[in-house]
C-alpha cells in the first residue's frame, strides 16, 4: 500500500491478547472545494466496503482459529452454537409451536 499524506480509513480491532489495525490511504482529503469534497466522498464510499470486507475476513479466521484451538482441547460447540454457525448470514423465521 502506498504511503499518502492525507488521513487513512482506519479500524483498530482490540482483543485481550491482541490488536489488529486495518488500513487504507485515501488519494484525496476532504476540502470546502465542491469537486474535491466529491472526490473524497466518491474514494470514501470505495474503501468502506474494501475495510468492512478485510475486517470480516480477519474476524472469520479469528473464530476458525478459535473453533480449533477448542476442539484441540476437547471442547465442542453447542447445537445453538452450531445451528447459529449453520444460518449465519441469513434470515432465520422462527416458528410458534
Amino acid at each position: 500500500m502506498s504511503s499518502s499524506p492525507f488521513s487513512p480509513l482506519r479500524a483498530v480491532y482490540t482483543a485481550p491478547q491482541s490488536t489488529h489495525t486495518f488500513e487504507h490511504h485515501l488519494a484525496s482529503s476532504p476540502s470546502q472545494d465542491v469537486q474535491a469534497k466529491v472526490t473524497y466522498l466518491s474514494e470514501l464510499r470505495k474503501l468502506v466496503p474494501t475495510l468492512q470486507n478485510d475486517i470480516n475476513v480477519f474476524l472469520t479466521e479469528r473464530m476458525e482459529e478459535d473453533k480449533k484451538l477448542a476442539e484441540a482441547q476437547g471442547q465442542k460447540i453447542s447445537a445453538k452454537e452450531a445451528q447459529e454457525e449453520e444460518n449465519y448470514g441469513e434470515e432465520v423465521v422462527e416458528e410458534d409451536e
